[in-house]
């Protein structure tokens, strides 16, 4: 079990898992204002413990969800692509559906694994949700690989997966992303992303833990494989890794804030709620320790 264990009680703030294997709330805290290294670190345990934390009630603008996530590390400008950047912060991506954009998220993913060196932390922040639906489901892919027998950890243990930008973008739901102006954003995104090679099991030093590194949005092929032979072990991880046991559904009120670790977690975004609104802000931690 990697819930935050009761014995180990922060003194800055109040925590509550909110699932035995994924999941924590975080309460009794202002993200308003200036916290201290302590703070700091005791949220980075009940990252590492928890995998996904949740701040609700936290009135917060976009240049304090930066100021924020940049306490944990490194937070790059958002690149004009998928995302639209918030006009006030270049560091703030605009996740929006609605009336005239369908939410077309609804996939298994995890942010950037696309990248050479995939993100550390996601931040979002939610601004308008719908009333139901728009709900978020969590994989813990420690627990997912655990649960796996020791001869697939044995087969899986020296195995890498190509990570491919287009295996979701080429997709035709993504069709209006390419239309017109922006089609030149996604474009200079396809060539910044090119293939990458990624282990299967991946090793986090902080934990001595291993995960799962695979997911349906982006992990294209196993490396060394036949195509058949490559479908048909991720096929299996695929629909591994969807037992409710390794996963918490979430649901989303106003001015929440939520964290989580993008090396060790996929998720997915529900798409239930058209035509209804759903407004967050994201905010995209790079996996650099912060200088001490």
């Amino acid at each position: 079990m990697l819930a935050f264990s009761k014995k180990q009680k922060p003194h800055t703030f109040s925590i509550r898992p909110i699932n035995p294997v994924i999941g924590a709330e975080i309460t009794d805290i202002d993200l308003r204002k200036t916290i201290d290294d302590k703070t700091v670190s005791e949220i980075t345990n009940a990252i590492q413990e928890n995998l996904v934390i949740f701040f609700p009630e936290q009135n917060i603008s976009p240049s304090e969800q930066v100021n924020f996530a940049k306490k944990f590390g490194d937070v790059a400008k958002v690149p004009d692509s998928m995302f639209r950047v918030h006009p006030k912060n270049p560091y703030v991506s605009i996740l929006e559906n609605g009336p005239k954009q369908p939410p077309t998220v609804n996939n298994w993913h995890s942010d950037y694994c696309f990248a050479p060196e995939p993100d550390f932390l996601s931040i979002l922040h939610t601004q308008i949700v719908p009333d139901i639906g728009g709900d978020t489901i969590w994989v813990n892919m420690y627990a997912a690989y655990e649960a796996l027998s020791p001869k697939m950890k044995n087969l899986l243990c020296d195995l890498r997966a190509t990570h491919d930008f287009m295996k979701l973008y080429e997709r035709p739901i993504k069709a209006y992303l390419w239309e017109g102006e922006r089609f030149k954003y996604m474009e200079a995104a396809r060539k910044n992303f090119p293939p990458v090679s990624h282990p299967v099991v991946r090793a986090i030093s902080e934990t001595q833990k291993k995960a799962l590194f695979v997911n349906e949005s982006f992990t294209r092929h196993i490396e060394g494989m036949s195509e058949l032979e490559s479908m048909n072990v991720l096929k299996y991880l695929f629909d591994h890794i969807r037992a409710p046991e390794y996963q918490i559904r979430f649901q989303w009120k106003p001015n929440t804030l939520a964290v989580w670790d993008n090396r060790v977690t996929i998720h997915y975004a529900l798409a239930d709620y058209f035509p209804k609104r759903r407004l967050v802000h994201r905010v995209t931690v790079l996996n650099h320790e912060v200088p001490v």
